[in-house]
């Protein structure tokens, strides 16, 4: 796309790339005062119990899974949608098709700013 403000979800070339664990890949698109990050989970895996300041918006765009938060566990499909508050533990585990699902974290994750692997400077409890 000629502007540099325009993305596309299915353009694999677009975003800061980062491997947040077996099976899981993450595009970074950061902005001023929120960041969004489009996370593909292959199917079956799961990401690390985690937490962070921020606070993270999730939507399932495509696929199935279990979103951990805060020592519950909720089935998902397609078109549900979650917010999670700073400093409450979390996790996804994609179901047997694999999953999508788009983040925004306000403000900006300061870590996920380059690219990388692993969680960043998330709270490891």
């Amino acid at each position: 796309m000629p502007n540099e403000n325009f993305f596309n979800l299915n353009d694999m070339s677009q975003g800061i790339a980062r491997r947040l664990a077996e099976g899981l890949t993450a595009r970074i698109f950061p902005g001023e005062q929120a960041m969004i990050s489009v996370v593909t989970i292959a199917a079956g895996h799961k990401g690390v119990l985690h937490s962070h300041p921020q606070e993270q918006w999730g939507l399932l765009v495509k696929g199935s899974g279990t979103r951990t938060q805060g020592g519950e566990e909720i089935e998902v499909r397609e078109g549900d949608f979650w917010c999670t508050p700073g400093h409450v533990e979390h996790t996804f585990q994609a179901g047997p098709q694999g999953a999508t699902v788009y983040d925004v974290f306000a403000p900006p994750r300061e870590d996920y700013r380059q690219a990388g692997s692993g969680f960043g400077d998330a709270e490891q409890e």
